[in-house]
């Protein structure tokens, strides 16, 4: 009996016309009833699965465009760099600045993430607190968390204070911010930058940048410089710095 042979050439005709495709799509394209050969040939292709819709559909990486955050959605389906939608948020959450609400991640991916919070939640993959009446999600690793926790509190304070967005701060204040960003040195102008960055969260090193007339990358590495403390407590405070020691005049001087 002669065995039939199938050539990955034909789903890629598929995934490069439909850019995704689920199992039928996929077996009608090959000519085939399996599920099995499928896959085989799925594998030649350096395929994907789907985060959202139960991981029904299929891509090429090849085909995917992601963006900042690994995700790229088509025709309403999710597809992630990290996988799963569980192991997706997860590491969203790991890389957030100030955790995530659910409806804040909903916003992100467009998928409803109840499921798999709870169940991020139960393994203990990532931690959660609440905040004016809502949960909000954190990096299970203490250091993380707790950079994460005071940056969203400093937000909520800001809310509650009814203080400006970025947008509309009062010109009195950025005046302020200018003249002291003018007295400080070079590395201390670019971990200012990055502080005032953070506290903005999306989009604070543009505003940064626009508002202190400094390169968009130098505030970025003062934020990054910041958050992962690359920046030592001793460099701040040179060798020989400080008030100099008095040596008592002997009696005969």
């Amino acid at each position: 009996m002669k065995t039939i042979s199938y050539h990955p050439y034909d789903l890629l005709k598929l995934f490069k016309k439909e850019k995704i495709a689920d199992i039928e799509d996929l077996k009608s394209a090959l000519g085939t009833s399996s599920s099995m050969t499928i896959f085989r040939k799925l594998k030649e292709l350096n395929y994907l699965s789907s985060c959202s819709h139960s991981g029904k559909y299929y891509t090429l990486k090849q085909i995917a465009k992601f963006d900042n955050d690994g995700l790229w959605s088509y025709k309403s389906v999710l597809f992630s760099l990290y996988g799963t939608l569980a192991t997706t948020i997860r590491t969203l959450v790991e890389q957030s600045d100030k955790g995530y609400t659910a409806r804040e991640v909903e916003g992100l991916l467009n998928v409803k993430p109840n499921e798999p919070l709870l169940g991020l939640i139960k393994s203990k993959a990532i931690l959660r607190e609440k905040y004016s009446g809502n949960y909000v999600y954190f990096s299970n690793n203490s250091i993380i968390k707790s950079r994460q926790e005071l940056l969203r509190r400093e937000s909520y304070e800001e809310l509650s204070l009814g203080k400006f967005k970025p947008d509309v701060l009062m010109d009195e204040v950025k005046a302020a911010i200018i003249i002291f960003f003018s007295i400080l040195d070079e590395k201390q102008r670019r971990l200012y930058a990055g502080l005032e960055s953070l506290k903005y969260g999306h989009g604070g090193n543009w505003l940064i940048s626009e508002m202190l007339g400094l390169n968009i990358k130098t505030v970025a590495k003062g934020r990054q410089e910041l958050l992962h403390s690359e920046t030592l407590t001793n460099d701040i405070r040179k060798s020989g710095g400080g008030r100099k020691n008095i040596k008592k005049k002997s009696q005969g001087s």
